[in-house]
This record gives C-alpha cells, sequence and structure tokens, in this order.
C-alpha cells in the first residue's frame, strides 16, 4: 500500500502515529528502528507523543536494523548513537531492551548469531520501519543479497560508503556493514518503507514499478503484503 504526502513533515508526523498507536495496543511490541535523515523528524515526533500523551515504551524491545562495522557506538555518526539520541535516551529505554549489534565485536558471526537469537526469542518483528537507499537497498542488504539471509556481515557497495560520509563530521572508512536479512525484515507481521525528496525519486520508481528482483532489494519489500510505503510528493515525482 502507497499513501503519500504533500511534504516531509505530513510523512512524518503520520509514521509517528502509527509507531505510538502500535505500542498503545501492544505496549511490549519488538520493534526495528532505521538510522539516517528519512526518520529523524518521525522520532522526534514519536517522543513528542510519548511525551505528551504518557506513552510507555519501558516493555518494547528494540532490534537493530544495521550498523557500520568497526564504528564504535558512542561515536556520532553510528547507527546506536543515532537511535540513542533520538530514541533511546528521550524515552528513556533501559539497556535490556535494546538488541543491537556490536560492530567492534572481535567475532563477527557471533554478533550475527546473537541477533538472530535475540529475535527469536522476542518473537517476529511487530514493525520494521526502513529506509530505501539510492541503490535500492534496506539496511545493510545491498544490490544482489540473498533474501533467504538472516543477520549477515556485508561489504557495502560504494555508493553507500560514499553516501554514508555524510553521517561523520570528518572522512570515515567504511568498508563493511553488519545487518539484519532480508528474510527477517520480510518476515515482520508490518513494514514502513519511508521515503522523502527528490533525490529518491528514480529508486522509488524502480522499487515499485520494475520487476521485483534482489538487484533492488527494496523491491522485495514493496511486495510483501503488510508494507505499507511512505511518501512526500518529491519521493513520489516519477510514479
Amino acid at each position: 500500500m502507497i499513501t503519500k504526502f504533500k511534504n516531509y513533515q505530513e510523512l512524518s508526523k503520520f509514521a509517528a502515529g502509527k509507531i505510538v498507536q502500535l505500542v498503545k495496543n501492544k505496549p511490549a511490541a519488538v520493534l526495528c528502528l532505521a538510522g539516517g535523515d528519512t526518520p529523524a523528524l518521525t522520532y522526534d515526533i514519536v517522543v513528542e507523543i510519548a511525551m505528551a500523551e504518557s506513552v510507555s515504551f519501558a516493555a518494547v524491545t528494540f532490534i537493530g536494523l544495521d550498523e557500520w562495522v568497526g564504528i564504535e557506538r558512542a561515536m556520532p555518526g553510528s547507527c546506536y548513537h543515532f537511535l540513542q539520541q533520538k530514541i533511546f535516551d528521550p524515552l528513556h529505554i533501559q539497556q535490556h531492551q535494546v538488541h543491537f549489534f556490536d560492530s567492534g565485536a572481535h567475532d563477527l558471526q557471533k554478533e550475527c548469531d546473537r541477533i538472530n537469537k535475540s529475535l527469536e526469542n522476542a518473537g517476529c518483528l511487530d514493525l520494521a520501519l526502513v529506509g530505501i537507499g539510492l541503490n535500492g537497498h534496506i539496511g545493510f542488504n545491498e544490490p544482489g543479497v540473498d533474501p533467504l539471509l538472516k543477520a549477515h556481515v556485508v561489504e557495502l557497495d560504494q555508493l553507500t560508503t560514499a553516501t554514508g560520509q555524510k553521517y561523520f563530521t570528518t572522512s570515515t572508512a567504511l568498508a563493511l556493514g553488519i545487518t539484519l536479512g532480508m528474510a527477517q525484515i520480510l518476515e515482520a507481521r508490518n513494514v514502513m518503507l519511508m521515503a522523502s525528496g527528490k533525490k529518491k525519486a528514480a529508486i522509488i520508481r524502480k522499487a515499485l514499478q520494475e520487476p521485483v528482483s534482489n538487484a533492488v532489494p527494496a523491491s522485495l519489500i514493496a511486495s510483501h503484503a503488510n508494507t505499507l510505503v511512505l511518501l512526500d510528493d518529491e519521493a513520489a515525482a516519477e510514479l
């Protein structure tokens, strides 16, 4: 299902309302939230609503979507740091509620196994909120990904590493990512795919109007029975 909004603000307000309503209906919900520019305002609004309406997130479980390998959690630019600033700290989320990749771990396969087990223990995701990369990636599931994979380490596409520099104040080496797999995202009870701005228009057209293919991982998400695609007018311009 595709829903269009006149601007980024209206899109973000709608997405935030969906997240808060889910937690109201299911206080022990399992959420997977993407980092990045697109959902930033959504998270600000989630915090505003939760505080205004006294909505507790104390029983929510958070499963990490992805992380840059070799980037410490506390480093500005890491996916964890972003969510800590936007969601975890403002909503007083406790450490035991968050199951996030430690991308600095010595054994990254064990990290993948740990996150897989955490998700298995929590049950499937109630909501996966994801953005879309300029190459169609979801999380760090890059073009050509095996859609049956669970959590895994991946060599990042050049476009991803180049775009990723915007999150860091100085040039940062980005070569590998660690991410939930498409299999886990596609098993979510609900998926929200958000895109904003004219720079996303071309890849949105490919994901939604061209044949479903792992060459554009977002097209796999778009075909999910319970996916809600949220677009502002600029991102929807080529549809």
